[in-house]
């Protein structure tokens, strides 16, 4: 891209962070054809001070946006792009993942709690005890989701009973609480010095404080926690100006998308229909087999908020990086599906990743990681190829929930994310789901979903969410190859295991066959 006249051509850009669980990026769009012109990524690191516990640093995840940032910036300028065609800046974010800071001096008072963490178990039991019945669904009218460790107000709720400075923090209404979407914008749009405090429906939907049907915090649910309302973001629409940057590269142009990852992800693939899996809706569909029913975005002010049904694989990455970090059988990821390729099947072994117990659809925290069905002729490469099987049982899982919820048969998958890469693993998911895969040529579809509701705000418009004046995105397809004999053979094997894996971390006592009684 070596010629100046290259600039002009390129018209309006727009601009993605992508903040996510193990690393942040900051991703540069053509908004006239959805090009990636340049990106910069940087890695997050996990603390891990308890046994199911997850936190990170919330200040070193916005050093890494500045990072990203800035080298982005770099980036363009070598590549003779100029950066004040950048536009708007669109979020996206892991959800759930629960921060609180001090309003006055901009401080951090605890580490961010990662969504899958587990400490609040208690909180749960507790919650869940004083419910009609002990009804974990007990709050699924108005939220569409279960009560979880999963989802934000019971973080809230953790660190407002044990850190002091929280607590404090709250009692001098100095305390603001955000996921890390709030965290950011805050941030970037001043701070302390007049930082915008919002989030954007898909983020409020997954805090157990929204109502899905009004759109709002709602005051029942604020008491049901005990979480006092002054403390949370103003919700907005996905796809709206909030605020201007006010330092760095890009100061003055305007913050103007905000998506949960998943619900990004849904406008990167362009599901604006309903019965596409990513499964969206203008309606909220209630879950009887154990989905969450969840907002999938609000494009624009007035526009009317879409539905999605979601079944979360929670732990396909976090699968690779045990083998990796914990057991050391593979140094990188590719090297797992070079592994399981070598051996081309399982050989019977199975290995159910509940790691944090199991979320959809069977919401299981007592549930933990088992390998099952092991022989002495198991090695390393049956557990890799049973890894990557795991991911693609767990999607079968919640596609067949999805089938019955919705009463509309999934004819295809369309996937996206780090994974999908892995060829290996794209044409297992299809041979376990019996029905094609679809994988889009320019897999960083969640940041693009943030770039077009920032470039498509109004304020901004340029960025055409038309579904005629879409690009059309290039795509591979991976068609079943096994016969669904074999397909269903594997999947109840697998059902199989997962019992063995469920009411692992109980508190029941444990005969020894001595007369003995334990603990587990």
């Amino acid at each position: 891209m070596a010629a100046s006249s290259n600039r002009i051509m390129l018209g309006p850009l727009v601009a993605a962070i992508d903040q996510g669980t193990s690393s942040t990026r900051f991703l540069v769009f053509n908004a006239k054809t959805a090009e990636l012109l340049s990106h910069h990524q940087v890695e997050i690191k996990q603390s891990f001070p308890k046994e199911g516990w997850v936190e990170e640093d919330p200040k070193e995840i916005l050093q890494s946006v500045y990072e990203c940032m800035d080298r982005t910036c770099e980036k363009l300028t070598q590549l003779n792009i100029d950066i004040s065609n950048i536009k708007a800046v669109g979020v996206t974010n892991q959800r759930e993942t629960t921060l609180v800071w001090d309003k006055e001096t901009g401080e951090p008072l605890y580490n961010a709690i990662v969504w899958l963490d587990l400490r609040t178990q208690s909180t749960v039991e507790r919650l869940i005890n004083k419910t009609p019945g002990r009804n974990k669904n007990h709050l699924k009218h108005k939220t569409g989701l279960p009560i979880s460790t999963y989802f934000s107000a019971v973080k809230l709720r953790w660190l407002m009973d044990n850190v002091e400075k929280v607590h404090e923090a709250v009692l001098s209404h100095r305390a603001m609480f955000g996921t890390v979407d709030s965290w950011l914008i805050w941030c970037l749009t001043g701070g302390k010095k007049g930082g915008v405090h919002c989030t954007d429906v898909t983020n409020a939907s997954r805090t157990m404080l929204f109502n899905i049907h009004t759109m709002d915090w709602d005051p029942e649910l604020c008491k049901y926690f005990d979480i006092p309302m002054e403390i949370l973001p103003k919700v907005r629409s996905s796809s709206e100006i909030y605020g201007l940057m006010k330092s760095g590269p890009l100061t003055g142009v305007p913050i103007s998308g905000c998506l949960g990852d998943q619900s990004a992800a849904l406008v990167g693939q362009m599901c604006f229909k309903d019965g596409q899996a990513k499964n969206t809706y203008d309606f909220p569909v209630m879950s009887d087999h154990g989905l969450l029913t969840t907002v999938a975005y609000k494009l624009g002010r007035d526009k009317p908020a879409c539905y999605a049904l979601e079944g979360s694989v929670a732990i396909a990455g976090a699968v690779v990086r045990w083998l990796k970090d914990n057991l050391g059988i593979i140094q990188t990821s590719t090297e797992l599906e070079k592994l399981a390729a070598d051996v081309g099947t399982s050989y019977g072994c199975y290995f159910v990743p509940a790691f944090s117990g199991l979320y959809a659809p069977y919401w299981e925290p007592s549930a933990r990681g088992i390998i099952c069905g092991l022989t002495q002729f198991t090695n390393r490469s049956h557990l890799a190829f049973a890894a990557l099987e795991a991911v693609c049982f767990q999607t079968r899982e919640i596609l067949d929930a999805m089938n019955q919820d919705s009463g509309i048969h999934l004819s295809q998958l369309q996937v996206d994310g780090g994974m999908t890469s892995n060829r290996l693993l794209m044409q297992l998911q299809a041979d376990i789901l019996c029905i094609p895969v679809v994988k889009p040529s320019m897999p960083e579809t969640t940041a693009l979903g943030a770039a077009m509701a920032a470039g498509a705000a109004e304020g901004v418009s340029v960025w055409s969410l038309n579904p005629e004046d879409l690009t059309e995105v290039t795509s591979e397809k991976f068609e079943p190859q096994i016969n669904p004999e074999e397909s269903e053979l594997r999947y109840a094997r697998w059902k199989k295991a997962v019992q063995r894996a469920m009411n692992w971390e109980t508190t029941e006592p444990v005969n020894n066959g001595n007369g003995a009684l334990f603990i587990d």
